[in-house]
């Protein structure tokens, strides 16, 4: 998965079919769900999928709602269609059925 560099570069990924997920190294939830996070990408090929430094871009995770992570954002043509916000550990089936909902 990629990351997210600049500010910059997320306000452009937002105008394309774009999955955010805010993490952090030093989150065990998102270590939990990170081996299997390849599978996703490869079933929803229609979307790019980015990792996002909740450390990192704190002012993109304020302007957002994110307090809880691993979370998710999703983008399609500047529009925001839909989220996964939270602090509770969530699986893959349960971000996979997320998705498939979108």
């Amino acid at each position: 998965m990629k990351q997210l560099e600049s500010e910059q570069q997320f306000v452009e990924l937002k105008q394309q079919q774009t999955v955010f997920l805010f993490t952090a190294d030093w989150c065990p939830d998102c270590k939990v769900i990170e081996p299997e996070l390849p599978q996703l990408e490869a079933k929803y090929t229609e979307y790019t999928f980015i990792s996002v430094d909740r450390d990192k871009f704190m002012d993109i995770c304020i302007d957002h709602g994110i307090m809880g992570i691993p979370s998710f954002l999703v983008f399609k043509n500047g529009e925001q269609i839909g989220s996964y916000i939270g602090k509770e550990r969530k699986s893959i089936a349960q971000i996979d059925t997320f998705l498939a909902e979108l």
